[in-house]
């Protein structure tokens, strides 16, 4: 009972702040959020931690200065991120949509997504990903996608009814790819966060220049159904509320069955190599205080892993895109 008390307590705190975020303007909203990641970036910040693990492995050569500017920048999207979820129900609908995302390579988007075949669209911890379910909903395009059910039940019914509130049916991924089989094989369309830790029994690949485990069943979805991969995400350009999306790169296992398409590990690579190129040029919109990259065991990494196959740190100084994005 006790438990039951503070997460219904916490699901209380969270529906008072989407209702204040609700009627705030944009202008103020970004403004509070900027001061807010000055106080999460300081060197004692929530997460910092893995932050600077990451900055460790992703951009070794980054000064202080560097690391502090984009750790900061990183939490104002976040925050805004927040609040743009909060706005969807009020401020994004059916006739205003247009002015609000900018899509890429839409005419291969709908191609796809109108026709009679499964699709399996991958994205990442990057960009506005809730919103770019919610958009797929809105035009739609219901999809499945699978998530880990919060820990908190009124919070996790809460989000669920807003992802769902078009059409965008959430599953629990344990369990679930019986439930998948039978969705791909009807022609519908599934949507993963591609960028997810797998454990040691993972597909090991090169993720933004250092290895990373991944889960074997993104492949596999593709490979078995025959379902063409799609990689999408939602980034954010320059203010609140505003994005470029869609599509970004697909592989059709009808098309290139002798190339990305041959095998889980191949599809994997390509589908990573296809996410580290559009996370580069918005650095900061990436979640770099998610725990992507943890070392496997030597057993695994010299059975699983070819070193000549790994690409080493894709830059030993912090990018000219990052500082300019960050500032």
């Amino acid at each position: 009972m006790g438990q039951h008390f503070i997460d219904y307590f916490a699901y209380l705190m969270v529906r008072t702040l989407v209702a204040v975020v609700q009627v705030m303007p944009l202008d103020m909203a970004d403004s509070l959020c900027r001061c807010l990641a000055t106080v999460l970036s300081r060197p004692q910040g929530l997460r910092r931690k893995i932050f600077d693990q990451n900055m460790d492995l992703i951009f070794p050569a980054a000064t202080s200065g560097e690391r502090q500017t984009l750790c900061r920048a990183m939490w104002h999207h976040l925050l805004l991120m927040t609040c743009e979820i909060a706005w969807a129900a009020r401020r994004l609908h059916l006739t205003n949509w247009p002015t609000i995302l900018r899509l890429r390579n839409n005419r291969v988007l709908l191609r796809q997504l109108l026709s009679d075949r499964p699709t399996v669209i991958v994205t990442g911890h990057f960009g506005n990903f809730e919103i770019g379910g919610y958009l797929f909903g809105l035009m739609g395009f219901p999809t499945v996608t699978i998530a880990r059910r919060l820990d908190n039940q009124y919070v996790h019914g809460y989000v669920a009814r807003f992802r769902g509130t078009h059409g965008q049916f959430m599953v629990e991924k344990e369990g679930c790819a019986a439930l998948i089989d039978r969705h791909l094989s009807r022609g519908g369309a599934i949507s993963i966060l591609a960028d997810q830790h797998a454990g040691p029994k993972g597909c090991w690949s090169d993720f933004l220049g250092v290895t990373a485990s991944c889960h074997k069943a993104l492949a596999l979805f593709t490979l078995t159904s025959g379902a063409p991969m799609m990689v999408s995400g939602t980034v954010r350009q320059g203010r609140p509320m505003y994005f470029e999306g869609g599509c970004f790169a697909v592989a059709d296992p009808r098309v290139d069955r002798a190339g990305v398409c041959r095998g889980v590990r191949e599809l994997t690579g390509w589908y990573n190599e296809q996410l580290a190129g559009l996370i580069a040029p918005a650095v900061e919109q990436y979640w770099w205080v998610h725990r992507r990259w943890r070392s496997p065991s030597k057993k695994k990494a010299k059975r699983q892993v070819d070193p000549s196959a790994v690409n080493p740190c894709p830059s030993t100084t912090f990018p000219d895109a990052a500082r300019e994005s960050a500032a």
